[in-house]
Order: structure tokens, then C-alpha cells, then sequence
């Protein structure tokens, strides 16, 4: 995949919140590789209630989806230049969509479905040039669809009239190269993530732990840090918003432990950090809606905040709210994301390797 193509979203950012936990799984389930038992009963209960799917095929899912990341991070390099989008299937089974038949080859080859792309890069490219040209929009986003190569402009009913109907106007010129979707209200940016920290009369939710080699910091939402000077945890220490949405937060509280509370006494280590990818199960976890689980729609989406854009977000199914900004987004083990905002029924979060590379920082 392109992975500097970005998804625009013009709108005023939301907070996002943990979901509650699922109850046990039965003892016939199988384990899941790097998930805690709370986060494997909580994802496995949203799979089994969206797919209707029994529990161990749940497991089942949830264990080839990451063996899936794993084979496409490997494929990657191997055909790059040919790369136009890449997801997991229904089954967890990884699939790119490439602009030549060599590179189909070579997918194919290491075991991975791939389809020859009826739009290039370069045309799906040209189309969102096109659409970014225009006057931002507020309420609105766009976005690549890899499974139907695609970019996809979602229109919130909070848009403006006027300028909606000019956007989805130059939309249709553009042909099946772009197809328009309308959803009930709006986007907007909160403040909230994993457990509460509070400062300044407002609420956040902490977000993942890292250091610098000497120093404990709380890597959050840059919404967050830059609206709150001194949080109950230490002070703000820097913050990217808009452009990005990830700032630092001193921890001074001399706890920083490397896992994501799952709000029932126990909690979900965090060994490593990646990307995301279309087609994933995750999970969040935040201060509001606690733990919940969803799955990955889009990943480099631009989302137009009142306070301006941000570029390269996450877009997914798992619920959030107000408060829940800063709380982490994760598969199993594995750290994925900050909970930015929400809008439109999808929930938004900043890629953590970027915010990590950004500050030189390195999970607790």
C-alpha cells in the first residue's frame, strides 16, 4: 500500500472510551497468542455478537489475523513499488491489491490472495489531489477502501449544505474511482484515554508508558497535552495537535507499568508497537467506555478538527466517547494507537509508532 496516501476527515474532533468487559470464554476456547484473558473474552464476545460466530472460530479468527499482519509485514518490501492497498479477509487471510501481474507473482507466491488493481495508485492519487483542492469541509472525510479499491468520502449530516453538495458534486466526476457514503452527525476531538488523569478541569484517559532511557512519560493524545498544563500524573511536557495528535505527559507518580488496564483489576501487557491494518480485530481500552473491541475500516485518514487537520489516523469500529482521549489502541500484546476522536459511528486514533519515533521513546 501507498502508505503516504492520507484519508481526509473534516469535522471537529471527539473523545473516544473503553468498553466494558466480556464475560469468560468457556475452557474449550483456544488461547490467542499475546492476549490477556479479559482482551481475548472481550474481542472474542464482539466477534461472536457482529459475526455470529462461535467462540472458538472467534479465537480461531483473532490467532490467523495476527500470523496475517505478520506474512504481510514480510511481504511488503518484496513488492512496494507495486503495492496499492492491502486488508485481511473475513477469514483473517492477508490480500493486496497490486498494479501488476509480477507482483500478483510474488504475492501469491507467499501465500497471500492478490488482485490486479482496476485503479492505480496514481489515479487514486489524482482523485484525492483532486477532492483535497477544494475548500476543506467540515463534518466530512476521505479515505482509501483497499477491499474495493476505492477512496471513500464520507459526508456527515452536520456538514454544510452548500459546500457538501459542492464536494460530492466534484465526487462524482471522478467516477467509481470514489464513492460517497452519508452517516448521521458529525466528527469531533475529546479529551480522555485508559485510566483517568484529570487536570485543569478537564478529564483524559493515560495512555501508553515509554522512557527515554532516564525518564518515565505518559504518551497521550496532543489534544490532551496541549489544552492542560499540569495533569495529576505531571506536567505536559509537549504536544503535536493539529498536523498530528500526540503529545507527553511527564509521569512523576514513580508507577509506570508497560499495560493497559482493562478496568477489572487485571490488565493487557504491552511488548511491542505496530501498524495497523485493514481488516483487524483490536481492542481500546479508556476512561469513559472502558474496554471495547472493534475492527480496523481505514488506516492514513486526515480528519478536519475545528482546530485543524490531522493527518495519518486510524479509523475503526470500536466504540469510544467523551474521556476517552489518550487511551491506547491495541492487538493483544501489541501496542496500536491513541484515541483522537470520533464521528460518523467510527472512532479515530493516532498511529503510536509514529508518536514513538517522533519523541525518541520506547515502551516501558
Amino acid at each position: 500500500m501507498n502508505t503516504s496516501r492520507k484519508s481526509v476527515i473534516t469535522a471537529a474532533a471527539g473523545a473516544l472510551a473503553l468498553g466494558l468487559f466480556a464475560p469468560a470464554a468457556s475452557a474449550s476456547v483456544p488461547g490467542i497468542e499475546g492476549y490477556s484473558d479479559v482482551v481475548a473474552d472481550e474481542a472474542i464476545t464482539t466477534l461472536t455478537s457482529e459475526r455470529g460466530i462461535s467462540e472458538t472460530a472467534a479465537a480461531n479468527l483473532l490467532q490467523t489475523q495476527q500470523e496475517s499482519v505478520e506474512t504481510l509485514d514480510e511481504l511488503r518490501s518484496a513488492i512496494s513499488g507495486d503495492l496499492v492497498g492491502e486488508h485481511l479477509d473475513a477469514a483473517g487471510q492477508p490480500v493486496v491489491t497490486v498494479a501488476t501481474q509480477e507482483a500478483a507473482a510474488t504475492a501469491e507466491a507467499a501465500g497471500v490472495a492478490a488482485e490486479v488493481a482496476e485503479h492505480t495508485t496514481e489515479e487514486l492519487d489524482a482523485a484525492r489531489a483532486e477532492l483535497e483542492s477544494l475548500p476543506t469541509v467540515a463534518h466530512t472525510s476521505l479515505g482509501l477502501d483497499p477491499t474495493a479499491n476505492q477512496l471513500v468520502l464520507t459526508v456527515g449530516e452536520k456538514a454544510a449544505d452548500d459546500a457538501a453538495g459542492k464536494l460530492t458534486a466534484a465526487a462524482a466526476k471522478l467516477g467509481d474511482t470514489v464513492r460517497v457514503e452519508h452517516v448521521a452527525g458529525g466528527m469531533q476531538q475529546s479529551i480522555y484515554n485508559g485510566e483517568a488523569i484529570t487536570g485543569g478541569g478537564s478529564r483524559c484517559s493515560a495512555g501508553f508508558n515509554v522512557n527515554d532511557g532516564a525518564q518515565n512519560y505518559i504518551l497521550d493524545a496532543g489534544h490532551c497535552t496541549g489544552a492542560v498544563s499540569q495533569w495529576n500524573v505531571g506536567p505536559s511536557v509537549d504536544a503535536s495537535f493539529p498536523g498530528n495528535d500526540y503529545g507527553l505527559i511527564r509521569n512523576d507518580t514513580g508507577s509506570a507499568p508497560g499495560a493497559v488496564t482493562l478496568w477489572n483489576g487485571s490488565t493487557q501487557a504491552i511488548t511491542s508497537a505496530a501498524d495497523a491494518t485493514v481488516g483487524q480485530d483490536i481492542c481500546k481500552s479508556g476512561s469513559t467506555t472502558q474496554l471495547t473491541c472493534g475492527t480496523v475500516q481505514a488506516v492514513d485518514v486526515t480528519v478536519n478538527y475545528a482546530e485543524g487537520a490531522v493527518d495519518g489516523l486510524i479509523q475503526t469500529s470500536a466504540r469510544v466517547d467523551s474521556g476517552d482521549s489518550g487511551g491506547c489502541l491495541f492487538s493483544g500484546s501489541t501496542g496500536v494507537g491513541i484515541t483522537s476522536g470520533m464521528g460518523g459511528g467510527s472512532s479515530y486514533f493516532q498511529p503510536v509508532t509514529e508518536a514513538m519515533s517522533a519523541y525518541g521513546m520506547s515502551l516501558n
